[in-house]
């Protein structure tokens, strides 16, 4: 096959089994060359009839088609659809004609929307890309909303990590709520921290180790020697997934100052008990949560002694 094309699956999938790709890939996200995964609603008079489209780079063998059978058990015993499409970038595709969002007194946009920015906002423009946390999902939405509210109830912080960042927009949020903040934004995808610079430079976000500005780390979770000697903070943003969030909660807990704030999003509503759980055992308690659909966002607080 030619370089200039790529193979795609297509699957029939219900609006939750949809939804719920939007937040976890599962076992195809370990693979060397993750598909793209698309979910849409062919049909708006059959609302809960969703189809998934994957794109892979090479042909998916038989272990890929069975990762990709178990994100959507409703599509049981239906034939897949695979097929040669000319290869484009399908994460920046996926990803385009984004509405701009609205999250408390933040407006989250791409340049064709540049001119649509409320007066009373804090803008961002973030555009359609390569990495994760755009804004428009429910689970970046929520987090930007618990900053607003938290900075609205009269909350400060002075050293700021926003862990995964993906576009480098919560760290953005959380400067612009606490200019006078160390913040960090890492993440494991050099990728993604590469589209965080691209977002910083153009969003006038400062660069550096100071107060006031933004530092960049590649890092798989906590274990980067970096965000260890820059520890503890007494601001945590996670919006990751369930799995990392419950295996990573003695270290992320660790990194927190007693008395500090954790956000945790990129989980389900079934998701968020035993998260919270998790993180009760390190010293943690629920103090405050935001819902967006099946998405909640958790705010937790680190006790001051045991």
């Amino acid at each position: 096959m030619s370089a200039e094309q790529c193979w795609k699956v297509t699957l029939p999938c219900t609006k939750a089994e949809g939804e719920a790709i939007a937040g976890d890939i599962g076992a195809l996200a370990q693979l060397d060359e993750p598909p793209v995964l698309m979910t849409s609603e062919p049909d708006p008079t059959r609302p809960d009839d969703w189809r998934l489209d994957a794109y892979f780079e090479t042909k998916p063998d038989k272990a890929s088609l069975a990762m990709l059978r178990a994100l959507v058990p409703s599509a049981a015993g239906r034939t897949l659809a695979v097929e040669t499409v000319p290869q484009q970038d399908w994460l920046i595709l996926s990803q385009a004609g984004l509405e701009p969002i609205r999250a408390g007194r933040f407006f989250v946009h791409t340049a064709a929307h540049a001119d649509e920015v409320p007066e009373d906002a804090v803008a961002f423009q973030i555009e359609a890309g390569r990495a994760f946390g755009t804004g428009q999902h429910e689970t970046t939405t929520g987090c930007l909303m618990m900053l607003d509210r938290m900075r609205r109830q009269g909350a400060r912080f002075a050293d700021v990590l926003d862990l995964g960042t993906g576009t480098g927009l919560l760290a953005f949020a959380a400067l612009n709520l606490w200019p006078r903040a160390r913040a960090i934004a890492s993440d494991i995808d050099p990728v993604s921290i590469e589209v965080t610079l691209e977002n910083a430079q153009a969003n006038g976000v400062a660069l550096g180790g100071g107060r006031g500005e933004l530092g960049l780390v590649v890092a798989d979770g906590m274990n980067d020697a970096l965000l260890k000697a820059a520890a503890p903070y007494d601001l945590i943003i996670a919006n990751i997934l369930a799995g990392p969030l419950i295996e990573m909660a003695p270290a992320i807990a660790d990194a927190l100052a007693p008395g500090g704030t954790l956000i945790l999003a990129g989980l389900l509503d079934h998701q968020a008990e035993p998260v919270a759980r998790a993180y009760r055992r390190q010293r943690l308690r629920l103090a405050d949560r935001i819902d967006r659909g099946d998405w909640p966002t958790l705010r937790l607080r680190k006790r001051q002694m045991w």
